[in-house]
């Protein structure tokens, strides 16, 4: 892992000290409900409801925060907000720890929330696009490599926290984590990033407004991620309960939900094969047509589970690429973090609400409904995608 000329790490280093930071961040906020969940509410007796739904406080947070991000991305580059994502982390997890009541439990994820919209995928992007200009798109490909590892690792890892220490014990190891691991490699291996020259072609070109062809190129492409926000939560929410209705077995349903992360990597490792040679286009058309084959035969209950977790499996594993990769291509590199930050947005809201409203329809109409609704989600996203393309 040689240095870049000028003594800077080298892209190697840098990707790879991200993809560390990114497997903890994601594991210690977004993935950390489902592993901590049960044994806080085994603990103190606070409604499981209540506790699940810090999540959605942070996720709401989060969306509230990232054009903010992304404009300080902009400005500064990354390192001094992946900085102070592990700072907001370490101090909302531990809060969490010592929380006594239900409130001050949720005050914590409004800090994990700012911690979430400063380290999770979209800030991360936006520091390579910062870094690398419109060479970074392999970079950030190889990163999705990394995250992919995130519940892999951290539900594991989780769950042997809670068992040996607590859950609160094992907030407060992973606040240890993020000030001994996550900070440290921010501040060593992710370069300071350059000021943008300060003329008024390049200010035009960063802050300017977008043109209407772009304008209407960002509100599909958003609405895409709103999409495919609100299918990814609601599956990650609620699939063991949709494969119980079925008849499935609990422990059978969760070995079949667990298919759902190797695909996601494997999908990604294909992508990076082609080395960026296609249009990052045809990976959101790849990504969203293999969503939407694998939720038309679940619906259709086809046999043939495990096979279709993998299609949809694999489909949003390279979804993730197609979010980093598309506003790069689309829009280029020299608004790419302030348009990542706002297309973060409208995501983040989706992925938030989408849960309850899914918990919604599963009480008032049953299972079978559910998989109907997402698949017209993913064959609306389609159908978004197909007017983004005609565009191009």
């Amino acid at each position: 892992m040689r240095p870049e000329p000028g003594g800077a790490p080298g892209r190697l280093t840098v990707i790879s000290a991200l993809g560390i930071v990114e497997i903890l961040a994601w594991g210690s906020s977004f993935y950390l409900p489902a592993i901590l969940a049960g044994p806080v509410a085994d603990g103190t007796g606070w409604p499981l409801a209540g506790i699940v739904g810090g999540l959605t406080l942070g996720l709401l947070v989060a969306a509230a925060a990232s054009p903010h991000v992304g404009a300080v991305i902009q400005r500064r580059g990354g390192r001094p907000v992946l900085a102070a994502a592990a700072l907001f982390l370490a101090a909302g997890l531990a809060t969490l720890a010592v929380a006594p009541v239900l409130p001050v439990f949720l005050a914590g994820w409004l800090l994990l929330g700012l911690g979430m919209a400063c380290g999770l995928y979209d800030p991360a992007f936006a520091t390579l696009g910062r870094l690398y200009g419109a060479a970074a798109r392999p970079a950030i490909t190889a990163l999705t490599l990394w995250g992919g590892f995130a519940s892999t690792v951290c539900w594991p890892l989780s769950a042997l926290l809670v068992a040996q220490i607590g859950w609160r014990g094992a907030c407060l190891a992973y606040a240890g984590l993020h000030l001994l691991v996550t900070l440290p490699l921010v501040l060593g291996f992710i370069p300071s990033t350059p000021a943008l020259p300060a003329t008024a072609e390049t200010r035009a070109a960063a802050a300017g407004p977008l043109s209407a062809r772009e304008r209407r190129a960002f509100r599909l492409f958003a609405g895409v991620l709103v999409l495919g926000g609100a299918i990814m939560s609601l599956v990650s929410v609620h699939l063991v309960t949709l494969l119980q209705a079925r008849g499935v077995a609990l422990a059978s349903a969760v070995s079949y939900g667990a298919l759902i992360g190797p695909a996601q990597v494997g999908a990604r490792i294909v992508e990076m094969a082609f080395k960026g040679r296609h249009h990052p286009l045809w990976t959101l058309i790849a990504a969203f047509g293999l969503v939407a084959l694998g939720l038309a035969l679940l619906a259709a209950d086809v046999p043939g589970l495990g096979v279709w977790l993998v299609l949809y499996g694999g489909g949003n594993g390279i979804s993730s690429i197609a979010r980093g990769t598309v506003p790069l291509a689309l829009f280029g590199p020299e608004r790419y973090p302030l348009l990542v930050g706002r297309l973060a947005r409208p995501g983040l809201i989706a992925q938030a609400l989408a849960p309850p409203a899914g918990a919604v329809l599963l009480v008032q109409a049953g299972a079978g409904p559910l998989w109907w609704w997402l698949l017209a989600l993913a064959l609306v996203n389609l159908g978004l995608i197909g007017a983004l393309w005609r565009m191009r």
